[in-house]
């Protein structure tokens, strides 16, 4: 039986609307997934993630092999319980800190910004990759400056003793300014890395337990992520993932998925589709009309503890930073009709204001429960069009701030 029940198509373009099982429950597509990097979705209890209407949040393998470890969270009864959450958890692979160890982050790509890091050794604090090979990836731990190791088996068994719900292969994730010929040959490598990862699961996994995404690659060119779609499509992979950093701007990343999931459309209709660290409200509308079935970002929790509301202001991207001079008397909440807990309570801008320029935690978290609010409310109107046949006017009314 398919992993994804797809329940209506939009005859306009691929965006459908599904419900995806999963041993910790179902999750309602298209939808967002917040992150729980280190086990938690910051400044919130699991419950109350949930009660914003959450299905699944993702857990970083990277992040939690090096600490607290995979064995500990397998001996306290997987990650599920470590953390209390009842619903579905997809763990990343590594494959993104692959990336950002020896390329820089996404704001350092953007920006034309290269690490000062790479290979130059590291200590705590300060991660840095020694080397990438074909048998894994040796890097320098940023907690304690140790030298670790992580491979496709390495991934598969700390995603194991993870115990999530969607297990993501191992890949390497290449910046969009790496050359062609580099990113051939890292995509060819991921194919190869999907391979092993398989294999482990096959001598490892029993049945009816994980499900199994591979990794489309390829960077910003055509024929490479043809090629990588076809072949993931062609793994039996259960779910398919769109990794890698997508281009240069959003025009080209568009243009990227838009070639990855007509491709899927052809040889993988049924599996679901995620894609990797995309969330920004534009994107989620434009991912969703390509055929994209869930997402996971960082932007709503981080906007948050920086002091920014999303609000329906496409002008401004979404975003209504608190911290400037004009809020400090505005009487006004974030949003009229939003049902966080910040608008429900009538608290004022001027207010959030206050606590986000003397830096009290609770501004942090109450802007937290507003974006995440945001977010669950977009998905769910964009859902709800593609079942009643409104999506394209409810995308364009959403694109308009209405």
């Amino acid at each position: 039986m398919p992993a994804l029940r797809i329940i209506a198509r939009d005859p306009a373009s691929r965006a459908r609307a599904g419900v995806l099982s999963t041993v910790h429950g179902e999750v309602r597509t298209p939808a967002f997934v917040p992150l729980a990097t280190a086990g938690s979705v910051r400044t919130l209890t699991c419950a109350e993630v949930a009660a914003l209407g959450y299905d699944m949040v993702l857990g970083n393998t990277f992040h939690l092999f090096l600490r607290p470890g995979g064995e500990l969270v397998e001996r306290l009864g997987g990650l599920h319980r470590f953390m209390g959450w009842e619903r579905a958890i997809i763990t990343d692979s590594g494959g993104f800190q692959v990336f950002s160890m020896g390329h820089g982050t996404v704001a350092d790509e953007i920006k034309g910004r290269r690490p000062t890091s790479r290979g130059s050794g590291g200590g705590a604090g300060q991660g840095s990759i020694l080397s990438i090979e074909e048998d894994g990836v040796r890097f320098r731990s940023y907690i304690d400056g140790s030298e670790r190791f992580i491979s496709p088996e390495v991934s598969m068994a700390v995603q194991a003793q993870l115990n999530s719900d969607i297990v993501l292969a191992f890949d390497e994730c290449t910046p969009f300014h790496a050359d062609r010929d580099y990113t051939a040959r890292s995509t060819e490598r991921t194919h190869r890395w999907l391979a092993r990862c398989l294999d482990w699961r096959a001598a490892h996994a029993g049945p009816g337990g994980s499900l199994f995404y591979a990794i489309i690659q390829g960077g910003v060119h055509e024929d490479l992520r043809i090629s990588s779609a076809q072949a993931v499509a062609s793994s039996g992979a259960e779910g398919i993932a769109i990794g890698g950093s997508l281009g240069q701007d959003k025009p080209q990343m568009y243009e990227v998925i838009d070639w990855s999931t007509r491709e899927l459309d052809r040889l993988a209709p049924e599996r679901p589709r995620h894609l990797l660290g995309i969330g920004e409200v534009d994107d989620l509308i434009r991912g969703v009309e390509l055929g994209i079935d869930s997402f996971d970002c960082a932007m709503p929790t981080r906007l948050a503890r920086h002091g920014t509301a999303l609000v329906a202001d496409p002008a401004n991207r979404w975003r209504l930073a608190l911290d400037r001079p004009a809020f400090v008397a505005d009487e006004a909440p974030l949003a009229e009709d939003c049902p966080c807990p910040a608008c429900v309570a009538g608290l004022s801008r001027a207010y959030l204001h206050h606590l986000v320029k003397t830096g009290e935690q609770a501004g942090g978290r109450l802007l937290t429960l507003h974006n995440l609010t945001f977010i669950a409310s977009l998905m769910t109107r964009l859902r709800d069009a593609i079942i009643d046949g409104r999506l394209g006017e409810v995308a364009a009314a959403l694109r308009a701030g209405n």
